[in-house]
This record gives structure tokens, sequence and C-alpha cells, in this order.
């Protein structure tokens, strides 16, 4: 409810949205039913409650369930008294006419979720009053504002994301009809496809809510192996694929992905030595690529909030790539940057859990591999923060021993002879392996080797 008062001054000033009914009825309903109050517990708190005495009396009811104490008008005004806010809950007229007032506790839930809409109505009031007083107040820079502002909206929006327990034979339900679904078919219950046989072998597919991290050195062909995974998707799924490249602008990006498509030399992409054959290629695959729904974000130094913000507005979003996290931004400072990475990776997790999609992120590694006879990567060598390893569902390296034998700046001719191993080491799903391919350095490409053995550990 959105009331218009006179002020003092004869000014119109808007009340704050509110459900006074909605709210005692609520309080009424724990009066009647005090077990009613375990299914709105993990949905509203007493800050979601506009009228301050609905706030004490609710807390005290808090105090009485975490007690284990029964809830009625005695123990609960004995409770509030013994807080020292009696006088502020309205006294004991007020609570017995919440009990009186409310027929059944039948439906607190739905009152539970009007007080909890009233609520975000105010919040998003306060944030967006705040948000002009900053805005005006020229104190800060314009970027910082925006940033503040999305960080606000999205803690907004995962407030109001509550979900209950579920019971057993509901999950039970929904995994037997996916069984059902694979037997059917062997791929419609899968994850969503790399796109490289050799890999989905492994995976199974990419599923839905996990955090893949792709490691590698430089030069490795770690963005180039994300992006012909994008590719794949894109083409494949007819689902909206988003890349963040914190590294390479988008036109930089959009060179490889043509010269991977079009099998055109991504040398003669930079210098402009295009064939009149290669003009063909190159409309050709423009062509297919634009008829994706492939989207990129070359923003530098982009947080996980601002990812967050911008994929909701995605439509029918399928699979995100970012390029690369250690050019990412936490929210806060931190002295230590294994802390600031840590974050960042748990805040990837979460959001891939909350969008429940796959997000591939591709990840640097540190020069330990250079020191060893077998400079094949292993998880320790995933840089500045072990919660990388902990927070992936997926960690998979890439390695080239030809990278090694004649640098990374090899000839075309040596580069599409390279073999690239990709090691899955960690697996959440399933067991860990490696998968061999053909890497086209030429055109900035990884091609599935046809073999039967593949090396699950």
């Amino acid at each position: 409810m959105n009331e218009e008062l006179l002020s003092g001054t004869g000014e119109l000033v808007r009340k704050m949205p509110s459900s006074l009914a909605s709210e005692r009825a609520l309080l009424g309903s724990v009066l009647i039913d005090p077990a009613s109050l375990t299914e709105v517990l993990g949905t509203i708190s007493a800050d979601d409650f506009y009228v301050q005495e609905h706030k004490q009396i609710f807390l005290a009811m808090r105090e009485l369930f975490d007690a284990s104490q029964e809830i009625d008008p005695v123990t609960l005004i004995d409770m509030l008294v013994h807080k020292g806010v009696y006088e502020k809950s309205g006294g004991e007229d007020y609570i017995r006419s919440l009990l009186e007032a409310t027929p059944s506790a039948m439906n607190i839930a739905d009152y539970a979720r009007i007080v909890k809409e009233e609520s975000t109505r105010r919040r998003v009031i306060s944030v967006c009053q705040e948000i002009s007083d900053m805005t005006y107040g020229e104190q800060e820079g314009v970027a910082h504002i925006l940033d503040y502002a999305q960080a606000q909206f999205n803690e907004i929006a995962q407030g109001r994301d509550s979900r209950s327990f579920q019971h057993i034979r509901d999950v039970l339900r929904n995994v037997f009809a996916n069984l059902h679904l694979l037997a059917e078919d062997k791929d419609a219950a899968r994850g969503t496809p790399t796109g490289f046989s050799g890999v989905d072998r492994l995976l199974v597919g990419m599923g839905d809510s996990d955090l893949i991290i792709l490691g590698a050195r430089p030069g490795m062909g770690k963005t180039s192996f994300a992006l012909n995974i994008a590719t794949n998707v894109a083409m494949a799924q007819k689902k909206s694929v988003c890349v963040f490249s914190l590294e390479m602008s988008a036109e930089q990006l959009v060179n490889r992905l043509l010269s991977s498509e079009a099998l055109v030399s991504s040398y003669a992409l930079r210098s402009g030595t295009l064939t009149p054959e290669d003009w063909k290629k190159l409309a050709a695959a423009s062509m297919r690529l634009a008829d994706t729904n492939l989207y990129i974000d070359d923003t530098s130094g982009i947080t996980v909030t601002a990812m967050k913000a911008k994929l909701r507005r995605v439509e029918n979003l399928g699979f995100v790539v970012i390029d690369y996290m250690g050019l990412m931004e936490s929210e806060a400072r931190y002295d230590n940057r294994a802390l600031e990475v840590g974050q960042i990776s748990r805040g990837l997790k979460l959001m891939a859990k909350e969008l429940r999609v796959p997000i591939l992120c591709c990840a640097q590694l540190s020069r330990g591999t250079e020191g060893r006879n077998d400079k094949r990567p292993q998880l320790s060598d995933l840089r500045e923060s072990g919660s990388i390893e902990q927070d992936a569902d997926v960690v998979m390296f890439l390695y080239r021993d030809e990278y090694y034998k004649t640098g990374a700046n090899t000839s075309p001719e040596a580069q599409e002879e390279n073999v690239a191993e990709v090691i899955i080491q960690k697996n959440r799903h399933g067991s860990p392996g490696t998968v061999k391919m053909h890497w086209n350095g030429t055109y900035t490409k990884f091609i599935t080797i046809d073999t039967d053995h593949d090396e699950p550990q």
C-alpha cells in the first residue's frame, strides 16, 4: 500500500509501502499456531516489518522459538518484559488483539510473502534515495556509483530468493525423470556439450551450475580453447553465450573467432594480407557467427557483481566464458591477493549456481611448471589461491609439449603438427583423465583427434 499524506508544511509526502494488516495477521497466526513460525523463518526477518511494535514482537517470538519455549500471549509478554521492550510492543491489549483478529494460521505463508514484498519495495526506495544523494553530491566517481548501485540491487534480489527444503520424494521424482530421459536419448539429459567428443566423454557435458576452471601458462592456447567451446555451444545449443574478455578487446576476440570458424590465418587477419578465397570464407563464417546469440563484454577489471547484473538481463542464457580470473576485481580490497582471488572464485561459483548455467573461467598458472622435468600442470600450480581448486567443479589444464621444445612462437607449419593435452585433474561428477587434441595455431583452433583411447585415470 502506498498512500500520499500532507506534511506539516502542506507538502504532499508519500508514505512508505507497507501492509499493516498482513503484518498483524502473520503475528496473530504464530500466536494461534506456534509451529507455523517454521514456515516463514527462512523467508522474513524482523527488519521486514514496517511497524516498530511488530518488529519487537517478532524478535521476541524468535527468541522463544530458539529457546524451544512455547509461544503464547503469556510467554510472549514475559519475554518482552525481560527484554525491556514491553512498552514499545503495544502492551497486552494490543498483543491479544493480534490473536483475536486472525481467523486462522493456514495462510501465514501468504501473509509473509506480502510482508516481504512491501519490505523489498522500501529497500528499493531507500537505495534509490541513497544513490540519488551520492550522485548529486558529486564526491563519488560515476563508475563507483554504478558499481555500488549494482551491488545493492543484487543484494536485494538475492534476499528475495529464499528456497525451502525439498522432500526427497520430489527430488527422486526429478532424478528418475532424468534417468528415463537419458535411457531414451543418451544426449538429452547430459550437460552442455563442449563440442569436443573426448572432453564430453569424461565430463558428460558441462553441468548446469558448474564452475569450470581452465588453467594454462601464457601462450598455451587457453583463450582459443575457451572461444572454441563458446562457439560450439552457441551454434549447437541455440542458447545465449556470454564472453567476458578482460584482456582483449571485442574486435581482437572476434578476429580469433573468425580465424577459427573460417579457417583463415590469424596472421592474415592481423596484417590484412587476405586472398580472394579468404574473403569468401570470412563472409560465410561471419554469417554463421552472426546467426548465433554470442555476446561479448570487454569491460576491464569487472567484478562478479557487475557480471551478474549483466547476465541477469540476458534471455535464454546457456553458457558463460570469463577470460581471465586474474584480471577481475573483487568487491572489497584485500592486502593479500590470495584472499581477493578466493573471494572472486567463491563469487563465481555462487553465480553459476544462482544462474544455473555452466561458467568456464580461464586462469593463469604459476611458474612452478617451468622448474619441473614433467611440465604438465598440477592443481598446486593454480596461481594465487587454493580456493580456486576448492570452489571449482571441474579443473582442466592445457599442455603442449611442443610449446616447451620450440617456444611459444612456433612457425605455422610446426604449430599445425602440435598435439595438445586437455588434462582434467578435478571432476566433481566423474573421473579425471587426459584427452589428446590437435592444436592448429594458424587458425587458433583445437580439433578432436579421432581415437578411442582417451585416458581416464
